[in-house]
């Protein structure tokens, strides 16, 4: 059984491989979150690495503030992204980092209940990546039924930041039914 922070390395891998997967003329393509492009999409996970060091070291939001307001991956997207992932896997890797108080914007958590966080984002969005490049959306067996598992496979949504859950039939795989619960519809289905 893998562990947690070895789960979010495998995470970060799925991203990754899309990221780099992305051609100049991929980046203004839609993507499954519907008010997102592919340059969106990638600079909100870029924002979100950005995030961790300053909140594992123990700063509050209000802290940051607005630093990571606005584009964050410049003029090289993949370049911003590897340089944010490679940073934010620094501070996950650090002694403790599970064991830390984390000061979210609704409240304060375990490192832990963040890094399970992260990892899912990072799922779903290599997913939401991956289906708008039309490239291999299926993400590591393990991951996905860890995902699932965390999820205790409990609908995600209606709300601010999922659609409602999507009906799968009784054959579809982990990837799918993770899907699924965060409301995106599975490939092919």
């Amino acid at each position: 059984m893998s562990t947690l922070i070895e789960l979010h390395a495998t995470a970060l891998g799925e991203f990754d491989r899309r990221v780099r997967d992305v051609g100049p003329n991929d980046w203004a393509r839609p993507t499954p979150c519907t008010e997102w492009t592919v340059r969106d999409l990638v600079d909100h996970l870029v924002t979100e690495q950005l995030w961790v060091p300053h909140l594992l070291g123990g700063a509050r939001v209000k802290d940051v503030g607005d630093r990571f307001d606005g584009d964050q991956l410049g003029d090289d997207p993949v370049a911003a992204w590897s340089t944010a992932a490679h940073a934010a896997r620094e501070a996950w890797l650090a002694p403790a980092a599970l064991a830390r108080t984390v000061h979210l914007s609704y409240g304060d958590v375990p490192g832990e209940t963040y890094l399970w966080e992260m990892t899912f984002d990072l799922a779903v969005h290599a997913w939401d990546l991956a289906t708008a490049l039309g490239g291999h959306t299926r993400l590591d067996p393990v991951l996905a039924a860890a995902l699932r598992a965390w999820v205790k496979d409990q609908p995600l949504g209606p709300g601010a930041m999922f659609d409602a859950p999507v009906q799968v039939g009784a054959d579809a795989d982990d990837t799918d039914r993770l899907i699924a619960l965060a409301g995106r519809r599975p490939s092919g289905r």
